[in-house]
């Protein structure tokens, strides 16, 4: 399976090389509703919970857009018969999926965090630095093994952008909860991230329980 992986991996990530269809569109969505949160709020920045909540709905909009073009590829060029017929196990598409989407996800991170903080932020980021990459990495396993699936359910249904974020976002809702819960007080003035274990360990049994569930129902999913 690691190999089957890995190979559907490369052929994703050379097609995003030389397309540049998800991250580049991603990363431009989330610096445009920055730029339009930082005028139309008239403020000269956020911190606390206003900040927190701007950051994850933005990169959750932008999840959206990524896992809409997940399986484009297969759908119009008629990949994705070819993997269910090729002897491998069906498991391996999703992995190969999910750590994709979860590449574009960190990319997405590199340019929006940075843009987020120049736009909007009000506060330094580099002294919470490695308290907020743990979240970001933490809520981004759980996105990628959620949206990999959910792609997988709308990739044969003719209205997939709209079934796509209305079958994602209530999923992925404890994760956003969880992860602006825990940002919020690596945006505040005072930093003093009390709780920030327990939103840890909370998105750590979320990420562990899709990936379990994932792995099981993605073999069945397929064949229906």
């Amino acid at each position: 399976m690691t190999r089957a992986a890995l190979a559907i991996l490369g052929k994703d990530l050379r097609i995003e090389l030389r397309t540049r269809e998800s991250v580049p569109a991603m990363a431009l969505f989330s610096v445009t509703v920055f730029v339009l949160f930082h005028y139309g709020l008239d403020r000269d920045s956020l911190d606390g919970a206003i900040a927190a909540g701007v950051l994850w709905v933005t990169l959750l909009l932008a999840t959206v857009l990524g896992v809409s073009r997940l399986f484009v590829t297969e759908r119009e060029q008629g990949g994705l018969d070819g993997l269910l017929l090729a002897p491998i196990d069906r498991t391996a598409v999703w992995v190969a999926k999910a750590a994709a989407l979860l590449l574009y996800l960190l990319l997405l991170e590199v340019v929006a965090v940075p843009a987020f903080a120049v736009l909007l932020l009000g506060t330094d980021l580099l002294a919470v630095l490695p308290e907020l990459v743990a979240v970001l990495v933490a809520a981004d396993v759980g996105l990628a093994a959620v949206g990999a699936l959910v792609a997988a359910l709308a990739v044969e249904t003719r209205a997939r952008d709209l079934i796509v974020p209305l079958l994602l976002l209530p999923l992925v809702v404890p994760v956003i909860i969880a992860a602006a819960a825990a940002t919020e007080p690596l945006l505040a003035p005072a930093q003093r991230p009390d709780e920030l274990g327990r939103w840890l360990l909370f998105l750590g049994l979320y990420d562990v329980v899709f990936i379990l569930v994932s792995v099981a129902v993605f073999d069945f999913l397929l064949e229906d």
